[in-house]
């Protein structure tokens, strides 16, 4: 019921800079928080980034003061800037959106299908 489709990957040296973008569109759904995961080669998928609805943000320690996230939610989408890129933040990163009807509580996770960062050192 919510599509996310999340695009601006790519590999950049240590020290340089990438924006990430993620939409999501449904016809049927609220959308709450959204954020963005990250998976590298070998380990579990851990948090990056999310923003509530509100504009709350939350970080993960390792990207603190490098990484910053925002949405827009008129327009259902959220950007990660990432700044002071390390090789250690080499992975795949995943948009992900908290969504369900307005008249609930009960929301689902939904994902987008990844896009690759790599940082070269």
């Amino acid at each position: 019921q919510v599509h996310v489709v999340e695009s601006g990957g790519g590999l950049v040296q240590a020290r340089g800079s990438l924006r990430l973008s993620c939409a999501a569109s449904t016809s049927t759904f609220s959308i709450d928080a959204m954020g963005w995961y990250r998976q590298a080669r070998g380990k579990e998928r851990e948090l990056v980034a999310t923003i509530t609805r509100g504009g709350s943000t939350n970080y993960a320690d390792s990207v603190k003061g490098r990484f910053t996230i925002s949405r827009n939610n008129a327009k259902n989408t959220v950007a990660l800037q990432m700044t002071g890129l390390k090789p250690e933040d080499t992975a795949v990163y995943y948009c992900n959106v908290r969504a369900g009807y307005s008249w609930t509580a009960q929301r689902s996770d939904y994902w987008g299908q990844g896009t690759q960062v790599t940082v070269s050192s």
